[in-house]
């Protein structure tokens, strides 16, 4: 019988417009791969979840972004209900989510960070809590939301009124430098290294989703040591955090300095038409059916 895959998809966080998009693409490449596939645009209402997923499918398609569907929440539900489902699990998910946490690990196995402090978002608004040039980022939210830089003469980086993401504010060292993103298939390895570039002050929500608001250079045009080494920390990174499935992790090279540093690993990467992973599959020879599916067959609860 044909496996029935349920593609998750939408939700309720900042990274619902997204969401539905890498899920359309997902559930097109998977019927395209020979599966059955239906679509579930998720509200924050568990009892109706349970009535969408009956009769119950085969394998979960987690095409979720950013908090409850990156965070360990959803992959706690799932759990709890036993259907296999793709990408990490909750505790993979939960530590890759929250920035300190992650960070913490890294520097445990020596990958890499910038120097970076917790604030409490008065201490920020009272004024430069780190030397400029600096990034204020939330905790736990992904695809760069509410993230800013802040340079010589800029204004304070928010009010009291546009800061919706908790008392606390992570705030870490600007690395000038070029943007490398590595995504890793689980044993298969790295797949490669990709350059972002862009016209924005940094790589922020609408240079990743925006039309021509980014470019990608795969394989990036760096010396083979930098990227044998960047490889080599994305697979720590992944294995570090206990990932399953596909991750991508994200780095500054200072080219001056030939230093690496990680920003942040992403359990749930973006499946979009102009997303990394896809593409960097594509230049390894793996058709963008051929990674869903291969993520499917992957797709497991934790034991």
């Amino acid at each position: 019988m044909t496996t029935h895959v349920a593609v998750l998809m939408g939700g309720w966080s900042s990274e619902r417009e997204v969401s539905l998009v890498s899920g359309a693409a997902c559930a097109k490449g998977l019927q395209e791969a020979g599966y059955s596939v239906t679509t579930v645009d998720i509200q924050r209402d568990m009892g109706t979840l349970l009535t969408r997923l009956y009769p119950k499918p085969d394998v979960i398609f987690n095409a979720l972004h950013g908090p409850y569907g990156e965070d360990g929440c959803i992959q706690g539900f799932l759990n709890i209900i036993n259907i296999p489902y793709t990408h990490s699990g909750v505790m993979a998910s939960a530590m890759a989510m929250d920035k300190p946490m992650a960070k913490r690990l890294f520097e445990q196995v020596g990958i890499p960070c910038a120097k970076h402090i917790m604030a409490k978002r008065d201490d920020v608004l009272a004024g430069d809590v780190m030397e400029r040039p600096y990034v204020i980022k939330p905790s736990n939210e992904g695809s760069s939301v509410g993230v800013k830089v802040v340079f010589e003469g800029d204004e304070p980086p928010f009010s009291h009124d546009d800061w919706p993401y908790g008392e606390e504010v992570m705030v870490e060292q600007f690395i000038a430098g070029r943007e490398l993103t590595v995504a890793v298939m689980g044993d298969k390895g790295a797949l490669g290294v990709t350059e972002i570039g862009t016209d924005h002050k940094f790589y922020d929500y609408d240079a990743k989703y925006a039309d021509g608001g980014s470019w990608h250079e795969v394989p990036a045009k760096i010396p083979a040591d930098i990227e044998k080494r960047v490889k080599e920390l994305s697979e720590l990174a992944h294995n570090t955090l206990g990932c399953r499935g596909v991750s991508r992790a994200d780095f500054r090279y200072d080219e001056e300095k030939g230093e690496l540093y990680i920003l942040e690993v992403n359990t749930q990467p973006g499946m979009t038409p102009t997303s990394l992973v896809p593409e960097q599959a594509a230049a390894a020879g793996i058709s963008f059916p051929k990674l869903v599916a291969w993520m499917v067959e992957e797709a497991q609860c934790d034991s």
